[in-house]
């Protein structure tokens, strides 16, 4: 009686050393699709969102990538198509994305950092956009509904 009391003991110190990984309560991987979007600047908040475009976003365990393109397929003047991706970490709400690559180069290197909240399908992002050599500074809120 008195070794099985002694090996329980062990067994439970030896699962409390056990080194634990860091889990991500979020779900966020997964492929969303932005919904509306807002800009603030200095003391005016205005919508980005353009309903003529469709962006999604796509994120697996380590990285992130979004896509926009006109809804058009690039027939008209309003031909738009842009995208880019990176690397990401996810620390209890906060996202960082380190965007290694877009068709924008000056944004490229670029770590942006969001709070992220997600009810139900919907993911919402607010953060600040800082690029100084482009003079942007802006705070945006984004909000995404997960694609099925």
């Amino acid at each position: 009686m008195k070794n099985l009391i002694v090996i329980a003991f062990a067994f439970v110190l030896l699962i409390s050393c056990e080194s634990k990984k860091e889990s991500n309560a979020l779900p966020l991987t997964g492929t969303w699709r932005l919904i509306s979007a807002e800009t603030t600047e200095k003391d005016s908040t205005f919508s980005t969102f353009n309903p003529k475009t469709k962006m999604i976003k796509i994120i697996n365990d380590t990285h992130f990538a979004f896509f926009n393109h006109d809804l058009n397929n690039g027939k008209d003047s309003a031909a738009v198509f842009f995208g880019g991706g990176g690397k990401y970490t996810l620390k209890d709400s906060v996202y960082t994305e380190n965007l290694e690559f877009f068709n924008n180069r000056q944004w490229e290197n670029g770590k942006f950092e969001f709070v992220v909240k997600i009810k139900n399908d919907t993911l919402t992002q607010k953060g600040i956009e800082k690029v100084e050599k482009l003079g942007i500074d802006r705070i945006i809120t984004e909000k995404y509904v997960r694609e099925k």
